[in-house]
């Protein structure tokens, strides 16, 4: 007879035990995971400040296309300081919004829908309610009351404003680190792969080419990588620069650009 005091010895089955091994596995691999993503998350924040540091001082580096400094340039005193015209931003791009509406929607009111030139029936003796129409809004087939009709919902707003829209979208993407400066992007062919290059040195999302002048090269290089643009210095305004996540401008256009702002 078995002693009930003397504890029995665990039987842990193989698969259990894999099981918890790897269990065990996983969890110390997430733990990894995130102490590596909090100092990426760091170290990124150090060097969001050290640009920011840069921005204040009034300098910015110029880059070649393979995203090597090269130079500095001085940044202008329109995009220095910190405080952010939001509410210049907002108003601006609802303007551009609104103008790219189509206005198409349309409904028939109780003129516009055929027929219904007859009473339905006499107007009393019959103890039903009275009717002048079978196109009564309140009658199947009937007009719609109140509904939408075209319209041209475009409207402006001062040209001081939409100038300093742009400058607030510049400003803030300058200090975000998101606002580049290259000395060209002249590409030697109408090749998607040259263009991929360069938005893989800079590690860009969704950029917005800012050039002097659109080349052929560029434009058909460009076209088939989705969310990218090409604008020039004179055309580009703050909805171009608030949907694009990050601004790559050449020196020229960025001479050009503050000439327009300044103007």
């Amino acid at each position: 007879m078995p002693d009930p005091k003397k504890k029995r010895k665990k039987i842990v089955r193989p698969e259990v035990k894999a099981a918890a091994a790897k269990k065990a596995k996983t969890v110390a691999k997430k733990a990894a995971d995130k102490k590596t993503a909090s100092r990426t998350t760091k170290a990124k924040r150090v060097s969001s400040a050290k640009t920011q540091a840069t921005a204040k001082a009034g300098s910015l580096n110029v880059y070649d296309i393979n995203a090597k400094s090269v130079d500095t340039i001085q940044l202008d005193a329109i995009f220095q300081g910190t405080e952010i015209n939001s509410d210049v931003i907002y108003q601006t791009v609802l303007m551009y919004q609104a103008g790219e509406r189509e206005g198409t929607a349309s409904t028939k009111n109780r003129g516009d829908v055929r027929g219904g030139g007859k009473k339905p029936w006499k107007q009393k003796g019959t103890g039903q309610a009275r009717h002048g129409s079978r196109r009564s809004p309140i009658w199947r087939g009937g007009g719609v009351t109140f509904g939408p009709s075209p319209r041209d919902y475009s409207y402006s707003l001062p040209q001081t404003i939409k100038r300093k829209a742009v400058v607030e979208g510049v400003k803030d993407k300058v200090q975000k680190n998101r606002f580049f400066i290259v000395n060209d992007l002249k590409i030697e062919k109408p090749k998607t792969k040259l263009v991929a290059r360069i938005i893989e040195a800079f590690k860009l999302e969704k950029p917005l080419f800012l050039v002097e002048e659109k080349s052929s090269n560029l434009m058909l290089a460009s076209r088939n990588i989705r969310e990218v643009a090409v604008k020039t210095a004179e055309e580009v305004n703050i909805l171009d620069v608030a949907s694009h996540k990050e601004c790559l401008v050449t020196k020229a256009a960025y001479s050009g650009l503050i000439k327009r702002l300044k103007s």
